[in-house]
Parts: C-alpha cells; sequence; structure tokens
C-alpha cells in the first residue's frame, strides 16, 4: 500500500486541498475579525458550498468513503457552541469542514501554509500560547459569539484540550461552558477494526499516522449530534459543574467511564528525573484538588519562593484548617478541607507547611526533582549549614513521591559518607550525579512506576493511611465532596 495506494491518495488529498485555498483566501479576505453579514451573500453561499465539497472530496480521498451521521445538528440560534468529544485525532477535523463551524485554535496556526488559509475561512477563535491574557480574550471573544443569536457560526470545541486514546473522557475544560448558554454535545466515534488514527502525546508521529491511515483500505468515522443540553440556573453560575455534567451526558452515550485526571497529571506522572513517581502517589489527587480550587500551577511557579521563605520562618510549627487557609488567601470550603486532609497525617486538625510547599513544587515542575529537594532542604536544613537528618529526608521523599511509606535509612547512610547524622543539599546532589538511578536502587527497587500514558493507578493511598479509588470509573463519583479519611467507605 505505501508504494501503491498512499502516494496516490496522498497526491489527490494534495489537489483538493490546492483547489480550496484560492477560494478561502479570497473569501477571508478582511473579514477576519468581522461580523458575519446576515443572510449571506449569493457569492459566498456559493464559495460555503464549494469549500464543503472540496473538503468532503478530500477526506474521500483518504480512505473516508462513507462518514455516518446521527442525530440532527441544531441550528446556532439553538445552540451557539458544539461540544466534541472524544478528541484522538486531527482527522477529528473532519466534522469542522463537514458544518464549516468556528473552532478554537492556536493563533500560530493561521501561519501553516495554505491549511492556515483554510482555517481563516471559519473564523476561528485564536488563541495565543505566549500571551498570559490571550486565554481571557478568548474565554471573552467566546462568551460574545454564543451570545449573538445566531449571528456567528457555531463553534466546535474540543472541551478535553488534548488527544486521548478513547478509553475515557478526562476532565472538561470550562470555557465552552463559562457563557452559560445551551450547548449541543457531539461523540465521534471510529469503528475501524485496525486503530490507526488515534494521535496522542505519546506513541506514533503525526506523520506515521497519516502514512498508516492512507494505507488501510478505508477509514470509518461516525458523528452523533446529541439532544441539546440547555443549563440550569446552577449549572449557568457554576461552569465547572455544567461540564460535568455535559461530559456525563456524552460518556453515557459514547459508554466509556469518565476521570478527572487530565493532560497535566499525565505529564506529572510520566515527568522524566530521578525521583519518578511510583503507580501509587497520592499527588495525582493532589493536583486534582489544587484544581478545583481554582489554583493554576503555572501561577503557583511564580509564588514558591514566598511560599518556601513563610514555611521555612515557620518551621515545624503546624497549622490549623483556618490558619492553612489564611496562609492560601482561600476561604474554607470543602475542596480545601480535602486537600488539608492529605497532610493531616494522624488525623489532629494541624498540618506542616513545608510538606504542603514540596508537594506544590513537584506539581508545578514535575521534570526537575533536584530544584523540589534544593527548596525542600531550604524550609527543613539547619540555619548554620542547612544540613537534615534522616528524619527530615523521610519526609522530604515521602512528600514528594506522595506515598506513605518509604525506606530511606540505606539511602541516607549512602549520603553520609562520614556517618555525621546530617546531610547537606550539596551532599544530596552529589550522591544524585554519581548514581543517577539512586532512587530504583535505595528507595522502591520493586516498586511499579508509571510506564504508559495508558496505566492508571488503581488507588490513591492518603498520607494518613486510607485508601480511596481513583480508577476511571469511580474518580468522578463517589467521593467528590467527601474528606480523604472517610472515602475508604
Amino acid at each position: 500500500m505505501t508504494l501503491t495506494l498512499f502516494p496516490v491518495r496522498l497526491l489527490l488529498a494534495a489537489c483538493m486541498m490546492l483547489l480550496a485555498w484560492p477560494l478561502a483566501l479570497v473569501a477571508s479576505l478582511g473579514t477576519e475579525d468581522q461580523e458575519p453579514e446576515q443572510p449571506l451573500a449569493l457569492w459566498r453561499k456559493v464559495v460555503d458550498a464549494l469549500l464543503r465539497a472540496l473538503m468532503r472530496t478530500m477526506w474521500f480521498m483518504g480512505g473516508f468513503y462513507h462518514v455516518s451521521v446521527k442525530g440532527r445538528q441544531a441550528l446556532p440560534s439553538e445552540a451557539a457552541i458544539l461540544t466534541l468529544a472524544p478528541h484522538s485525532s486531527y482527522f477529528d477535523a473532519i466534522p469542522v469542514t463537514m458544518t464549516m463551524s468556528s473552532i478554537v485554535m492556536k493563533a500560530e496556526s493561521r501561519d501553516i501554509p495554505i491549511w492556515g488559509t483554510l482555517m481563516r475561512y471559519i473564523r476561528p477563535v485564536l488563541v495565543s500560547r505566549s500571551d498570559q491574557s490571550s486565554r481571557r480574550r478568548t474565554v471573552e471573544e467566546i462568551r460574545r459569539r454564543a451570545l449573538s443569536r445566531g449571528r456567528w457560526p457555531q463553534i466546535m470545541i474540543f472541551p478535553e484540550g488534548t488527544c486521548t486514546n478513547r478509553t475515557c473522557l478526562i476532565s472538561f475544560k470550562p470555557g465552552a461552558f463559562i457563557p452559560g448558554v445551551a450547548v449541543q454535545p457531539v461523540v465521534l466515534r471510529y469503528p475501524n477494526k485496525l486503530d490507526t488514527i488515534t494521535w496522542t502525546w505519546q506513541g506514533p508521529s503525526a506523520l506515521a499516522i497519516l502514512w498508516l491511515t492512507l494505507c488501510q483500505p478505508y477509514s470509518r468515522l461516525e458523528i452523533e449530534f446529541l439532544p441539546v443540553y440547555h443549563p440550569s440556573a446552577e449549572e449557568k453560575q457554576d461552569p465547572a459543574l455544567f461540564a460535568r455534567n455535559v461530559r456525563r451526558v456524552m460518556a453515557e452515550a459514547l459508554g466509556v467511564s469518565v476521570t478527572d485526571y487530565t493532560f497535566e497529571d499525565c505529564q506529572l506522572a510520566l515527568a522524566e528525573g530521578q525521583l519518578r513517581l511510583p503507580a501509587d502517589t497520592c499527588l495525582l489527587e493532589f493536583a486534582r484538588l489544587v484544581r478545583g480550587l481554582g489554583l493554576k500551577p503555572e501561577q503557583l511557579e511564580q509564588q514558591l519562593d514566598e511560599h518556601c521563605e513563610r514555611a521555612r520562618r515557620r518551621g515545624p510549627a503546624r497549622l490549623s484548617l483556618e490558619e492553612f487557609a489564611s496562609q492560601l488567601d482561600l476561604p474554607v470550603s470543602e475542596p480545601l478541607r480535602d486537600l488539608f486532609s492529605l497532610f493531616d497525617e494522624h488525623g489532629d486538625g494541624d498540618v506542616d507547611l513545608r510538606e504542603y510547599v514540596v508537594a506544590l513544587s513537584v506539581v508545578c515542575r514535575p521534570s526537575r526533582p533536584l530544584d523540589t529537594i534544593q527548596l525542600a532542604f531550604k524550609m527543613y536544613g539547619r540555619q548554620e549549614d542547612g544540613s537534615i537528618d534522616e528524619e527530615a529526608l523521610s519526609t522530604i521523599l515521602k512528600t514528594a513521591l506522595g506515598v506513605a511509606e518509604l525506606p530511606v535509612t540505606r539511602l541516607f547512610r549512602a549520603i553520609d559518607e562520614e556517618a555525621q547524622g546530617r546531610v547537606t543539599f550539596d551532599d544530596f546532589a552529589r550522591f544524585a550525579e554519581m548514581h543517577p538511578d539512586f532512587a530504583e536502587e535505595y528507595l522502591h527497587p520493586a516498586q511499579q512506576h508509571f510506564e504508559s500514558s495508558s496505566q492508571t493507578p488503581p488507588s490513591v493511598p492518603t498520607p494518613n493511611g486510607f485508601c480511596a479509588d481513583f480508577s476511571p470509573e469511580n474518580s468522578d463519583a463517589g467521593v467528590r465532596g467527601q474528606p480523604l479519611s472517610k472515602k475508604l467507605d
């Protein structure tokens, strides 16, 4: 197929795109930021029909001979936003080109030759990753279009925000649900015997996916438009609740489970480094609770030094729930209680702020474990020389790995060559440089680590010895809003 079918299909699909390019270029000149005229001029209707036909032909040439469509697409006046899931491939662009709906895309994509011109034609909502205020403006633009009562094209949004392998629906980002307007859920299925379309952050490259798919005799796609979802008054006030409920409807239609794990959790679990997280870490739950409190790791990273200095000054003095909330500048709430209970090791109602800062550093900088260890030494070390004893090292490493028990005696003795009973960060760093695999050798040689994006921890232990089930089937139900010490029941 590589020598016969593949080059023919690639050439024909490229020809269709090249034919569509001048039409899209002419039709999009000077209209990118303007509200579409109503009704559309005749020539624009003709261009729109031609572009739809050319794009459908392009996918046909790629082997998608039949795209099954179930249900009815709502009118823009009925649902201004279409939420699509699961997002698993760049072939998910098929429903976009079939409907010519707007999408939310990276601003840099406009500069892609030919394809960028085609995307400009559908009047996308642009977001720039390099501009910190871009996300806010993107949400405002989505709200403006959603409240235009059908004057703008519908916006297709993939609320997962990244590609997954379709085994479950991950957390939905709130952007599509902040406007509080009716949305139409749309589910995608690829009922092919051989999966060549899935393109996640790990696995085959984009070119490999294209090559494998074009070598198949044919590929199938099913698009199902579900009934329009009208939010309740409570959902309009709480976009996260709105998103969860829409996700549940879509998961039921797909026959898959839901999980509160996100792409960022995958990055945390699979981060490269000398302290790779074990499969039973509770830091994934910690990261979820941090997100639930509206705290974003990218913003918190800038405050790590400030938190570190505050925790260093307090030393071993423990905080009550109210004091902990004050330190984080947050009101006491159920999610905060859950976060607090992660560090309330003995159930005494107080926590060590230093442990929170260590865990926060791991979540903010998953691929830089030595930076976290250095920060911990600053908080736990003596003022004279910054050294710590074995107990402090045990606390630091247990918190950094998110486990309840961790044998560190062998490691401490190996670092403390002169048997002084204390080690400095320089000692630790030198030892880590000489023994890059020290964690596997000294800490948990027999423990299982995350090895692929498809591996999900069967349970998440908490520091106080209780264990909550956070498998995909249960992560969204049965645990939310409960103190961690009660989740075992």
